[in-house]
């Protein structure tokens, strides 16, 4: 897979094509843009293979801007406290280029999610634990507009295959439903429209932006996810011969839930993310990555668990 400098790029918009439900009941999802192709890291058609880990430790309540205090909050009150969700993603991505203009991915998830939360009127903690596939989202793509192919355009769906009917293990709430935005899966089949372009910005300096929005079709069973968006943008190094270095901005907004079994009070708002890493080529046809993600602005409504830095870690193989 050669490292076209031409190539290369710094991403500016992508909605929800991530492993979790965005913004969602605090299920914030993790926005770093690892697709190769919208960045310019790959050109040649082909078959392509990347195995992705994402770590999201939930651990800070906020509240709009402000982080709240637990500890300051009298209980037993009336709305629910959480206090932690520690995620694991494993998402395998499958890309097929039948030559440079078409291409067609497929991302598969698969969720790993410990929580724990004081209901309402409630002081003793309630635990889940979900451990299932999400939901899978496949995207077509064109960029057949410029001579040098780095302008593109995706249409995809998000497809209901993961389960949302996990219960709590133990607590109080013990055999009751999770919130919806906290299940694998949202059981809705969303629209997922982006566009992208990437290229050289000066010298050994590229650049890459992508844009996606994810619009559900429906609702499932009384619960509709809120419209999404995600923008992200970013550089890359390319002097170097085995190591190209990175740097990400990634913002996620999202409307509120809605319907009967929604949060619509606790879900939605604004994240915006720097993020800072590597890819090292191992081989011509294999690459690894690693990046770390702090948040530079949160704005969340209502009561929701963020976490502090999230890890991202993968391997890229291209056929």
């Amino acid at each position: 897979m050669p490292m076209n400098r031409h190539l290369l790029g710094a991403l500016v918009a992508a909605p929800l094509l991530t492993p979790a439900a965005a913004l969602a009941c605090s299920s914030c999802g993790c926005t770093l843009a690892s697709d190769w192709v919208t960045q310019g890291l790959t050109s040649k058609p082909g078959l392509r293979f990347d195995l992705r880990y994402d770590f999201i430790d939930q651990t800070q309540l906020r509240s709009g801007t402000h982080a709240v205090d637990p500890a300051t909050i009298e209980l037993p009150t009336d709305r629910e406290i959480e206090r932690h969700t520690r995620n694991h993603y494993v998402t395998l991505g499958i890309d097929y280029s039948p030559n440079d203009v078409w291409g067609v991915s497929v991302q598969v998830p698969y969720i790993d999610r410990y929580h724990t939360t004081i209901p309402e009127e409630e002081t003793s903690l309630s635990e889940s634990k979900s451990s299932a596939l999400g939901d899978v989202k496949a995207v077509i793509r064109y960029q057949g507009f410029t001579a040098n192919r780095n302008l593109g355009i995706e249409l995809g769906l998000k497809l209901p295959t993961g389960p949302f009917r996990d219960t709590f293990r133990s607590g109080t709430e013990a055999g009751e439903p999770v919130d919806r935005g906290l299940q694998p899966g949202t059981g809705t089949t969303d629209a997922l429209i982006g566009i992208y372009q990437f290229g050289t910005l000066a010298g050994n300096w590229d650049y890459f932006v992508h844009g996606r929005a994810q619009v559900p079709l429906g609702s499932r069973q009384d619960y509709r996810p809120g419209v999404s968006f995600e923008a992200d943008a970013g550089l890359h190094y390319v002097g170097f011969e085995y190591v190209t270095p990175q740097l990400q901005l990634n913002l996620k907004t999202g409307g509120r839930d809605k319907g009967a079994e929604a949060d619509t009070e606790n879900s939605g708002g604004t994240l915006l993310y720097v993020g800072t890493g590597a890819t090292v080529k191992i081989s011509e046809n294999l690459r690894f990555y690693g990046f770390v993600q702090v948040p530079v602005y949160q704005d969340v409504n209502g009561l929701q668990l963020e976490p502090k830095w999230i890890l991202t870690t993968g391997i890229h193989v291209s056929l």
